[in-house]
């Protein structure tokens, strides 16, 4: 079983991501979605990685296939996350 590729380099620009949407409050789904996590008992940096993990495949989308983003699109996405 071959193990996944951790780069701690990209982890921390996209944890810096979700961290300036939230200081930025734009957009205001990031940080609704961080608070709602939080009080669900996800520690902080719980919280962060799985909206991070949603703000990767946008990223893949734009850089991989050209995709414009699509705010409604991440908008769901973060309302789904449990």
């Amino acid at each position: 079983m071959k193990s996944e590729a951790y780069n701690p380099r990209l982890k921390k620009l996209l944890i810096e991501v979700v961290e300036n949407q939230m200081r930025d409050n734009d957009p205001p789904i990031t940080k609704m979605t961080f608070k709602r996590l939080t009080a669900a008992g996800y520690t902080q940096q719980q919280a962060k990685e799985k909206i991070a993990a949603v703000v990767i495949g946008h990223i893949y989308d734009a850089m991989h296939d050209g995709k414009t983003f699509d705010a409604e699109k991440y908008d769901a996405e973060l309302r789904a996350l449990k």
